[in-house]
């Protein structure tokens, strides 16, 4: 449990600085003389060059920080995922740009409103809107802290992994069957605690991994190529649990485990 609970904690104390540099390269791009004057009297002078350098270019480094803070969101604090892409996302149905209705997307594509010569709304509309994505995100550290917080997806993460390892062993002393049959065991799980972290119905009792995988797929949280992947690791699997007849090529359940493995880390 402790490493995947440390991990997570590294990973968001990492996105929580990288907020603090997108917000200075907002308010940089905003204003950027101001912001400069002020850099220059609250910094020592020998600083102020290589912190403004230091800048990332904001339209550019949200994109990856957005996509790894809602994987994050998604595992640690589900509720406020759909908030924080409201933030970002243009409402479907606006009409019209107003300041309350104005999102960061608008601001990465540089759009601001006239009317009549006069400006009606301005790229600094996206600033209170990102901020307030900063908050959701840093309320995701008070959930380790607080009793309240759920762990477990966190102690079922490590005993995944656990059983990965076990697999890897068993192929390793060449029980091909035993090792397939438990690495499709770990696929199975982690497709069907995706459904539900996604509040995905699934209504079969005992769904197979091709019923879990069609459900991500459906839904979209796994694309066409990843939904291929599943269904060979799908078929590997039942070679070594269902076919007596044909025995299961080791390169086949090696196959199985690291495709396992690596939907362990990458779906979420």
């Amino acid at each position: 449990m402790a490493k995947n609970l440390d991990r997570f904690k590294s990973d968001l104390d990492k996105l929580i600085d990288k907020s603090h540099q997108l917000e200075y390269a907002m308010l940089h791009e905003i204003d950027q003389k101001g912001f400069e004057k002020q850099a220059r009297e609250q910094l020592p002078a020998n600083k102020v060059d290589d912190f403004l350098k230091g800048l990332p270019n904001f339209k550019t480094a949200y994109q990856a920080w957005y996509s790894e803070s809602i994987s994050l969101l998604r595992q640690i604090l589900p509720d406020r995922v759909s908030n924080f892409i409201a933030l970002y996302e243009k409402p479907k149905n606006r009409k019209e740009i107003t300041y309350e209705n104005y999102t960061v997307q608008d601001y990465m594509q540089g759009l601001t409103v006239t009317l009549g010569g006069r400006t009606v709304v301005e790229s600094s509309a996206a600033l209170p809107l990102y901020r307030q994505q900063q908050a959701i995100l840093a309320a995701t550290k008070s959930r380790f802290e607080s009793s309240l917080f759920d762990i477990r997806q966190i102690v079922q993460a490590d005993v995944l992994d656990s059983e990965v390892a076990a697999s890897k062993e068993l192929l390793k002393n060449k029980f091909f069957r035993a090792a397939g049959a438990l690495a499709g065991v770990v696929l199975e799980k982690h497709l069907r605690q995706v459904c539900n972290d996604h509040d995905i119905n699934i209504t079969k009792k005992h769904p197979a991994i091709s019923d879990l995988n069609e459900l991500l797929k459906n839904n979209s949280v796994i694309d066409t190529p990843t939904w291929r992947h599943i269904s060979m690791l799908a078929d590997i699997r039942n070679l070594c649990v269902h076919n007596k007849e044909k025995e299961p090529k080791p390169e086949q359940v090696s196959d199985l485990i690291d495709g396992t493995d690596k939907i362990l880390k990458t779906i979420s």
